[in-house]
């Protein structure tokens, strides 16, 4: 399998944002975007994914974190786009459950170039700390549609709203990495009887 990496820019009038990552890293990550809960929830996903991942965001935070958020989810969803190329050589599906505590959250998804997000989620209270609860929503809607993945994510239980996100996070983390790994048995096919995954 060839090297896969990617780095990507964007540059708006509300936020420049810079991704670099490599799905076949070992989890490290260096993240800055000026939400601090925001940056613990990508190290989380970079350290769970193994997917190696800086990220440099500078938005109108001043505003608030919307597009910050979801425009750092635009990037790293091309990011990975980029570096999974044609997708050739992975799994493809996967889906786990994941518990934190009180808390369960399972993931299931589909790195099959069709971007689409089913989202049941739901939190008791609109801020964990400064952050907004309904930006977790926000920054895996652009992360499945610019990376081009089917992604479910279901929250079964859980009292502590901190849990419920970070259990999100992980949970998309441990589905991606193994959904992205490279089947031994056919480590060549594209995993699509259509012979593409570019949707």
């Amino acid at each position: 399998m060839v090297e896969r990496s990617a780095e990507v820019s964007r540059k708006t009038k509300e936020t420049e944002i810079t991704v670099s990552l490599n799905v076949d890293g070992t989890g490290k990550s260096d993240i800055s975007t000026g939400v601090g809960f925001f940056d613990h929830m990508l190290d989380q996903l970079s350290r769970h994914s193994l997917i190696d991942m800086t990220v440099r965001a500078n938005g109108d935070l001043h505003i608030d974190d919307h597009h910050t958020v979801e425009d750092t989810g635009i990037v790293i969803g091309q990011a990975l786009a980029r570096a999974l190329g044609e997708r050739r050589g992975i799994m493809r599906y996967a889906s786990l459950d994941l518990a934190m505590d009180e808390t369960l959250t399972s993931a299931a998804l589909d790195v099959s170039g069709r971007p689409f997000l089913v989202w049941n989620v739901e939190f008791s209270a609109p801020k964990i700390g400064t952050f907004d609860t309904e930006l977790v929503r926000e920054f895996f809607q652009a992360l499945s549609q610019h990376a081009g993945i089917t992604l479910h994510v279901n929250n079964r239980y859980g009292a502590n709203n901190h849990h419920i996100a970070e259990t999100c996070f992980k949970a998309v983390a441990r589905a991606l990495r193994a959904a992205t790994e490279a089947d031994p048995r056919q480590p060549d096919a594209i995993p699509s009887t259509k012979g593409s995954l570019k949707g």
